[in-house]
């Protein structure tokens, strides 16, 4: 199952409001988001930072979930991908090419994340704040330098990604497709095209920066280039890692590596199995089917919403 295989929720409850917006990155470049409110008092105040290459629109479900429980919930794309990815000068609607965008996975934390958690406690100061990781999306809380401001972070299927911690096959499947196919089309076209076997299109940079550290032991912990490592330490508030046990990509011990990261706290690991969930797999996407709404999903919105 990828991403592009979850169903997306249907239209949003009535008693749940969304609208798109705009949240400026840190460098200023605009990020298309998407807002949901609840239709009585806000009690919490959620991010949702995604996945590579899985657009906002996958958090739909889950989002408005959050907001009918009374939080005010922020998804959006990181730069160059989904509706935050430039448009052509000509043509309706028509996504401008990658080619030459310049982006990074560290730009994405250090200029996007960043700027999107700085956005949620400008305008909800006043109410808790959580921040949700979908696997890249997790990795990102420890590079931020901001993340002292979040007291409390769920992250799910979000792992120290190194090849030989993915469960095999998948991790020969992975190294072929990244350094066989992946590498010599960023480098022949400037991007990588979704049509390769990605949700989407992304930039050069970013993938040859992923795919740099999947083939590293350490996975980014390993970069030395990454100044932004320093920021796992001043990461101090609350932290419960979802591991799925059916998850190729992000196994235990990957889950593992990147908690141990955090060094100023301990970490809560949780492993879910398919059979808790009343089905047969749940995989590295699975968690954001709205058929888990009353299992994984109430479970998760219950810690978000706690107190202290």
């Amino acid at each position: 199952m990828n991403a592009s295989q979850i169903a997306v929720a249907q239209a949003t409850p009535d008693d749940v409001f969304s609208d798109d917006i705009v949240v400026p990155a840190a460098d200023g470049y605009p990020l298309a988001a998407t807002l949901f409110l609840p239709r009585g008092k806000k009690r919490h105040a959620v991010l949702i930072n995604s996945a590579t290459a899985v657009p906002r629109k996958v958090y739909r479900g889950f989002a408005g979930y959050l907001a009918r429980r009374g939080a005010a919930v922020v998804t959006y794309d990181y730069r160059g991908t989904g509706d935050s990815r430039p448009m052509a000068a000509t043509g309706l609607n028509k996504p401008k090419s990658l080619a030459g965008f310049k982006a990074t996975m560290a730009d994405w934390a250090a200029l996007d994340a960043s700027a999107a958690v700085s956005w949620m406690r400008e305008r909800y100061r006043d109410l808790p704040f959580a921040y949700v990781g979908h696997s890249f999306g997790g990795q990102a809380l420890g590079l931020l330098a901001n993340n002292a401001e979040i007291p409390r972070a769920l992250l799910i299927a979000s792992q120290a990604a190194y090849w030989k911690l993915m469960a095999s096959p998948e991790r020969y499947r992975v190294v072929a497709f990244m350094n066989g196919i992946g590498l010599p089309l960023a480098r022949t076209l400037g991007y990588v095209p979704a049509w390769a076997g990605l949700g989407m299109d992304l930039p050069r940079g970013v993938f040859e920066q992923w795919t740099h550290w999947v083939m590293r032991e350490r996975y980014l912990l390993d970069d030395t280039t990454l100044a932004a490592r320093e920021n796992f330490a001043k990461y101090k508030g609350k932290l419960r890692a979802f591991s799925v046990t059916d998850d190729t990509w992000a196994t235990r011990p990957a889950v593992e590596l990147l908690c141990s990261a955090f060094t100023s706290i301990t970490p809560e690991i949780i492993s879910i199995r398919p059979a808790d969930a009343g089905v047969t797999k749940i995989g590295h996407f699975g968690f954001f089917r709205s058929d888990h709404r009353d299992t994984l999903w109430r479970g998760a919105a219950e810690w978000l919403e706690a107190e202290g």
